[in-house]
């Protein structure tokens, strides 16, 4: 059984379907848990659920209010904050000759730049303690790119590099800096794929089928746990095998 007992975590976009997988196994292993989302009926519910989990709205989107969110979780979790899992994210589809530079910007503005200013300021916390983990969600289209979301994948593969670049920076702070890429996952989202689609993907998936939620959640778990305390810049893809890098 993984242990998070005394870890003082920030998770983003808690109020989706992974978000609310990785906060129930966080909650489980004993985690400090800062929940964050925009959706205010299912940030009560979070509280009507976990009594210990502190939640809070904030748009990510709001970047000149960031340094001050961080701040204010740094003081709700007791001064110190040991890891920030950046699960927050939108998409905005559209084929690419269509895609509106207002739908290019609000995805980039919030999957890149939110995430990179949350992480900016989380670290500047992390090194006066002299460790900590940064756990960035992206998506395996990131990698592979998917027809109408040249946005989406865009940000998310930025991300990566973003991610890599960080966790060089800073391995020397004992700050490891990681991604979570989810394949296909049975969420909200992939509920509105039509059975003809939805066949078409899975012919894609060597394990034949979608992943759940709580397979990306047990990844994110390891990932904060103190097994995984030699692992930094790397990406760990949860996809049934539909992408090896």
């Amino acid at each position: 059984m993984i242990s998070l007992k005394d870890k003082n975590i920030i998770l983003t976009g808690s109020t989706g379907g992974i978000g609310m997988s990785i906060l129930e196994k966080l909650v489980n292993c004993g985690a400090n848990i800062l929940s964050t989302g925009t959706n205010e009926d299912k940030l009560k519910k979070i509280e009507q659920k976990y009594s210990k989990v502190i939640t809070k709205k904030f748009n990510i989107s709001n970047h000149n209010q960031i340094d001050q969110f961080i701040d204010d979780c740094y003081e709700a979790l007791g001064r110190r904050i040991d890891i920030i899992i950046n699960n927050a994210g939108i998409t905005r589809d559209n084929l690419s000759i269509r895609m509106s530079k207002k739908e290019w910007d609000e995805v980039l503005d919030i999957n890149l730049t939110s995430t990179f200013l949350l992480s900016k300021s989380v670290i500047r916390k992390m090194i006066k303690s002299k460790e900590g983990k940064v756990i960035n969600i992206t998506s395996i289209v990131g990698h592979t790119g998917n027809i109408g979301q040249s946005n989406y994948s865009a940000s998310k593969a930025a991300v990566v590099g973003m991610s890599k670049s960080l966790a060089i920076e800073y391995a020397k702070k004992n700050i490891k800096v990681n991604c979570v890429s989810p394949g296909f996952i049975n969420t909200n989202m992939t509920d509105k794929i039509n059975e003809n689609q939805k066949e078409i993907m899975m012919s894609k998936i060597p394990l034949a089928r979608f992943g759940n939620p709580s397979d990306v959640a047990n990844t994110v778990l390891f990932l904060c746990s103190d097994l995984s305390n030699y692992i930094t810049g790397e990406t760990i893809h949860v996809n049934g095998g539909m992408y090896f890098s």
